[in-house]
């Protein structure tokens, strides 16, 4: 028998069998931003549990998956050691490979890729690189540009980056993740 849902594939990959969840909530009651979500983590593994291809597509389209800080609250309380935050980096990760992101976490996308591109980069977060990217990819130019003033004034704001001498082996680290340019 061929199995190709999202569980089979995440247990291939991450070696979590989410049959052994038997739904006692505890994830969902831990995270601090299940109330906002479209779909509670537990339900999330639930649907996966079902192994239903329409399932799987409406998991991954979901807005859930982006609202995961991974701050392993869940795993924490889980008392079968699923890892939920692993298993939403996975559905993010197939979100974005498949090209079907919520169209409500595109700031989050915008703000992770930015991110890690400065740090790729730079060896570490450049602060100004960082905003300017990320307001060019939301749009959002105008948008707290009140506090720059009082950012420079605290010296919280750096126009140029400041290098690491240990930027090469970040950049073996992208590369061994086959981290895309």
């Amino acid at each position: 028998m061929i199995h190709s849902g999202i569980k089979y594939r995440l247990n291939d990959k991450l070696k979590l069998n989410l049959n052994e969840c038997y739904q006692c909530g505890k994830c969902t009651a831990g995270c601090p931003l299940s109330e906002d979500m479209d779909i509670p983590p537990n339900q999330i593994i639930r649907m996966m549990q079902y192994g239903n291809p329409q399932n799987d597509d409406k998991i991954i389209k979901s807005y859930s998956i982006w609202l995961c800080l991974s701050c392993q609250t869940c795993f924490a309380r889980c008392p079968q050691e699923i890892d939920l935050p692993a298993v939403m980096d996975y559905l993010r990760e197939k979100s974005i490979k498949e090209k079907k992101v919520n169209p409500r976490a595109k700031k989050i996308l915008a703000f992770h890729k930015n991110f890690l591109k400065s740090v790729k980069q730079n060896g570490r977060l450049h602060e100004a690189g960082f905003i300017i990217g990320y307001k060019l990819d939301t749009m959002a130019f105008f948008q707290d540009v009140m506090l720059v003033p009082s950012l420079i004034s605290k010296g919280k704001l750096h126009f140029l980056p400041r290098k690491l001498k240990s930027q090469n082996q970040i950049k073996k680290i992208f590369k061994s993740l086959n981290h895309p340019k």
